[in-house]
């Protein structure tokens, strides 16, 4: 087993792993990376999928596994943990941008309608903004996209459709 790597080496090895549905974004960016524990055993690393039932979460595991393999852990172990439940407040600004830099609208803040809101008090849904004008000037054309957790929008102002990352 390799014994200098850290926790530190750890989390940046796994900034090599992708989302499989989100290829711009790796796994701690995206907040899927709840913990890493380094120690004679081996690895643990803990991981919370966007949404419960995400298909994209085996790949991920694979990929995790992998990739810490390479390195010379002798035990990688990767458990999926549900609680607490992911939340968009898990993501920074910069991965935020990243979403709009490949024409993906980011989820809304929780203050906006996301997971922290359990009951909304507004008859509408909230905005979504443009990922390329930023324009709020958008319609929901599909709540089911090309993955289930994005949404179809189309902005009335550039005439671009866009997907939108759903908010868990």
């Amino acid at each position: 087993m390799n014994t200098t790597i850290d926790r530190d080496e750890v989390m940046r090895i796994l900034t090599e792993v992708k989302d499989p549905e989100l290829p711009f974004i790796d796994i701690v960016e995206l907040g899927i990376v709840r913990d890493v524990v380094v120690s004679d055993q081996g690895i643990r690393v803990d991981i919370t999928p966007t949404y419960s039932g995400c298909p994209a979460m085996q790949v991920i595991e694979r990929e995790v596994r992998e990739i810490l393999d390479r390195q010379g852990s002798v035990a990688v172990e990767v458990r999926t943990v549900y609680s607490p439940p992911w939340t968009t407040e898990w993501m920074s600004e910069e991965t935020r941008q990243k979403f709009r830099d490949n024409g993906i609208a980011p989820p809304n803040p929780p203050s906006l309608g996301g997971i922290e809101e359990l009951v909304t008090l507004r008859r509408a849904r909230p905005t979504i903004e443009c990922p390329f004008c930023r324009s709020s000037n958008t319609t929901e054309k599909s709540e089911f996209g090309s993955t289930a957790c994005k949404s179809i929008h189309f902005c009335n102002s550039c005439h671009q459709p866009f997907d939108y990352f759903k908010g868990f």
